[in-house]
């Protein structure tokens, strides 16, 4: 199979379901939001975040292919006999989870914090960004939608998760890696802990 297909050569594209729409659908901004945060967090992961954090991260690039495969398609099978992967409540959960566990292994906050904290942190930061964008062009999706059906609130529940996550993991890698994190100030000072 050729990677180059022609069929996008005038500006539109195929969802999952086979209607053509331009590439500048709401819904292709959307997946292709999430499929940038994917490639962020390979990224991350290639930075050098550690077994335990590349784990983690290698299971939530799974979920955002199945995130991505919802977003691509409007109905709720690619085709009548095949079922795709999907979010559900349970990995909502999981996420929570990680969440807490994660956030015990570093200092409580005390107020803003600079993203940074070296490399890895930096990568995690700029993934959490990432997802934030994403969070926002699938709520979009919802608002005013007459033509397709309503998005699984799961989505939008999984998208708002990870970011806190990332969030997270990125403070852990910066622990980890001895790197300080820098301490937001109004007048433009920082403060490192």
């Amino acid at each position: 199979m050729k990677i180059y297909t022609k069929t996008g050569d005038s500006g539109d594209t195929g969802l999952f379901d086979g209607t053509r729409v331009s590439k500048a659908d709401p819904r292709v901004w959307a997946y292709g939001d999430v499929d940038e945060l994917n490639a962020v967090l390979g990224l991350a992961r290639a930075s050098g975040v550690g077994d335990e954090l590349s784990a983690v991260l290698a299971q939530i690039q799974c979920d955002l292919f199945a995130l991505g495969a919802q977003l691509a398609d409007p109905r709720d099978r690619i085709a009548d006999r095949v079922s795709k992967a999907a979010i559900t409540d349970a990995d909502v959960s999981r996420l929570e989870a990680l969440i807490d566990r994660f956030e015990a292994q570093v200092p409580p906050l005390r107020q803003f914090i600079l993203p940074g904290g070296g490399t890895s942190a930096a990568a995690l930061h700029f993934a959490r960004a990432v997802c934030r964008r994403a969070e926002r062009r699938i709520v979009g999706l919802d608002v005013g939608a007459a033509s397709a059906p309503p998005l699984p609130g799961e989505l939008v529940r999984y998208v708002n998760r990870l970011s806190d996550l990332l969030f997270v993991l990125a403070r852990v890698a910066s622990h980890r890696s001895g790197a300080a994190e820098q301490e937001w100030s109004s007048k433009g000072d920082t403060a490192t802990h």
